[in-house]
């Protein structure tokens, strides 16, 4: 583990880099110090390791957050190199190759297996090709079996409270002319853009079927927006009540209601913070809940109504 090492500074990138900004970092580095490049080379081959141990708390919004938030002795106290490389996941690009991930595994974790390089891998990572000097270095008498049917990806729609709590749900697919019904298992805590892989459940190859992967998006019928652990919500209010200010009740993603004080003067925009009451992540962090105040213009006023506007625009409002 890379106990009191900066992570960012590693990749060679500032604290406020984009996602994209780290990838390319990474991907520059992680070329450069290939232990393919550098055969015996032990000092290249952990430079190696802390690039990718590095990319792969950055590259992940939620370990980003916690690195960020409790310093790098505080995360890697509770982050083993397991935990961090837990949702790194090259399982795709080896199965696509025919082989497994031993390299991967003996490189990070001390595995043993047949030894070869990581280099197809990383080509359709970095988007180079397998003529680019490296090559398969595994054991000769490896043969490759049949290929299985491709995996097929799936959206798979959750609420904020079913990715919160996880749980069971039940798919549907369309198999053939008959639909076939999946148990599938949500962890509790997903985020919005993970997978959950079903194997066996893909299309039909000759050496079987291949892996069912659903992809986690936030049900866009709930009227929450996400963005990491908060939520944002809009409610639309009167232009008096903005103007003097009000109380409204705000409903939570898990079924209760908060009372949340709108100051006077509050502008059409304007977000409004319910501290704590976003999602919960890791050591007992939650993310906050944010309104977004409309302010409601009519677009018919009674005579009444336009009465008293026409007063107040003699006093200057």
């Amino acid at each position: 583990m890379t106990q009191g090492k900066d992570y960012y500074k590693i990749l060679g990138v500032s604290k406020d880099a984009s996602p994209e900004e780290i990838k390319k970092a990474f991907r520059k580095l992680a070329l450069k110090y290939h232990p393919d490049r550098h055969k015996g080379d032990k000092e290249a081959e952990e430079r190696f390791k802390e690039i990718n141990e590095a990319y792969a708390v950055l590259s992940d919004p939620e370990k980003r957050r916690q690195y960020d938030t409790f310093g790098t002795n505080e995360f890697h106290q509770h982050f083993s190199r397991e935990d961090i490389f837990k949702d790194f996941d090259f399982t795709n690009l080896f199965k696509d190759l025919g082989i497994g991930g031993v390299g991967f595994s003996r490189i990070f974790f001390g595995g043993t297996g047949h030894g070869f390089g990581l280099d197809d891998v990383f080509s359709q990572i970095f988007e180079t090709n397998r003529e680019g000097g490296y090559g398969f270095t595994g054991d000769p008498s490896f043969k490759y079996a049949n290929p299985k049917g491709q995996d097929v990806v799936l959206e798979l729609p959750l609420t904020i409270m079913e990715m919160v709590s996880g749980g069971k749900k039940i798919i549907s697919l369309r198999t053939g002319n008959a639909p076939e019904k999946i148990a599938v298992t949500i962890p509790k805590g997903i985020q919005p853009g993970k997978k959950i892989r079903i194997p066996g459940k893909g299309a039909v190859g000759p050496g079987g079927r291949g892996d069912l992967y659903l992809l986690v998006k936030h049900d866009p019928n709930e009227p929450y927006k996400l963005e990491g652990l908060d939520w944002e919500l809009e409610k639309t209010i009167p232009f008096s009540e903005a103007c003097l200010g009000t109380k409204i009740e705000v409903p939570l993603y898990d079924g209760s209601i908060v009372k949340l004080k709108v100051p006077p003067g509050t502008q059409c925009g304007q977000r409004l913070r319910i501290r704590g009451k976003g999602l919960p992540g890791k050591f007992g962090v939650k993310g906050d809940g944010y309104v977004k105040i409309k302010v409601d213009v009519p677009k018919r006023l009674t005579r009444e109504q336009k009465r008293v506007l026409e007063e107040l625009k003699n006093v200057g409002l």
